[in-house]
């Protein structure tokens, strides 16, 4: 069953709950998502780090081909 917006944006919040989160449906199927997330822990990481930090918060939503999460674009930066 595939993901709503919200449930992404909530997995995010529980680890960064000051940051500023805009999620888009980008085919508006419910499977390609893409997600921008803004904080300040984002600060003394480089790219990579800052995308598995999410991806961590993700909690396996995205794990391989039964992961419920199909797809997500993610553009991270501190404020």
């Amino acid at each position: 069953m595939p993901m709503q917006a919200q449930e992404i944006e909530e997995l995010i919040r529980e680890s960064f709950p000051d940051a500023r989160i805009t999620i888009t449906d980008l085919a508006g199927d419910g499977n390609h998502y893409s997600a921008e997330v803004v904080d300040a822990s984002f600060a003394h990481m480089n790219r990579v780090q800052q995308h598995r930090a999410v991806t961590k918060a993700l909690k396996g939503k995205m794990d391989g081909s039964h992961g419920e999460l199909h797809a997500l674009a993610l553009t991270t930066k501190a404020p």
